[in-house]
């Protein structure tokens, strides 16, 4: 535990080419908030105390929105990258690829995940990405905390995250059988998450939005710009879900069709 996070490389937001190491006296594009959470997370890892640590996590959306940081570790075009040690409970949730190459993810039933005691199971999702696409760590350093349960990536293509949150966190009348429709229409629900995603306020970015319904279920699907991001939400039992499909600039001209695929095939099953 003590080198859970004695390593976080950070790329630079503002300028991608500039490869920024923590701890630095270079930093000039992140402001003194960010840089403090960073270093106290590593110092009290590298030292083990991990209830500390954990507790430094803790950040609230509200702090780390006024900072411009994106709960999601992807500022515009870049990725922020954990090098640590503890992950979470990794099983292979990936078919074999069929015809046209493509692989079809389900989130196994034995994954390690949840909210707490008190929490049911998380209900399954599913979603298909091209042969290449590969499972990557979540870190606990991540700044979306518990509530980022996956990330995939492709070095050729982009990345991908999938975000279960506590419907609790938005309304305490949603019950155990939440919907998409009971939290709010597309308006309300990308104006109240979009900020999360994307670090910012998403007004004037939305490009599209669509209602689609599969096997009685609705889901809501943005695509925005900046950042090149396809955003599909919906709710199940007692959580709303988040799926975002994103790239850098020319990831996004060259793939632009695959990345839409992706977007559209993600289900909670």
């Amino acid at each position: 535990m003590a080198t859970a996070l004695s390593t976080i490389s950070v790329l630079c937001w503002r300028n991608p080419q500039n490869l920024l190491v923590m701890p630095s006296s270079h930093t000039p594009c992140y402001s003194s908030q960010k840089i403090g959470i960073l270093r106290t997370v590593a110092a009290l890892a590298a030292e083990g105390r991990e209830s500390e640590m954990f507790s430094s996590l803790l950040v609230t959306r509200r702090t780390v929105l006024a900072s411009g940081v994106s709960l999601l570790g992807f500022p515009g075009e870049s990725l922020a990258v954990v090098k640590q040690g503890l992950l979470a409970g990794r099983i292979p949730g990936l078919s074999e690829p069929d015809e046209q190459g493509w692989r079809t993810y389900r989130r196994p039933d034995e994954k390690s995940g949840g909210h707490g005691v008190g929490w049911s199971p998380i209900i399954p999702y599913s979603f298909r990405v091209p042969q290449e696409w590969e499972e990557v760590p979540v870190s606990i350093a991540d700044l979306g905390g518990t509530e980022i349960d996956l990330r995939f990536a492709s070095s050729k293509e982009g990345r991908l995250f999938v975000i279960v949150a506590p419907v609790l966190r938005f309304s305490d009348d949603l019950g155990d059988n939440a919907t998409i429709e009971k939290i709010g229409p597309p308006e309300k629900v990308i104006n109240a998450f979009g900020p999360e995603v994307i670090g910012e306020n998403v007004e004037g970015k939305v490009l599209s939005s669509n209602v689609a319904e599969h096997e009685g279920r609705k889901y809501y699907q943005f695509e925005l710009e900046p950042p090149h991001i396809f955003i599909t939400a919906t709710a199940a039992g007692n959580r709303l879900y988040l799926f975002g499909v994103t790239g850098s600039g020319l990831q996004w001209k060259r793939h632009y069709d695959d990345l839409k695929k992706i977007a559209e095939s993600f289900r909670v099953v």
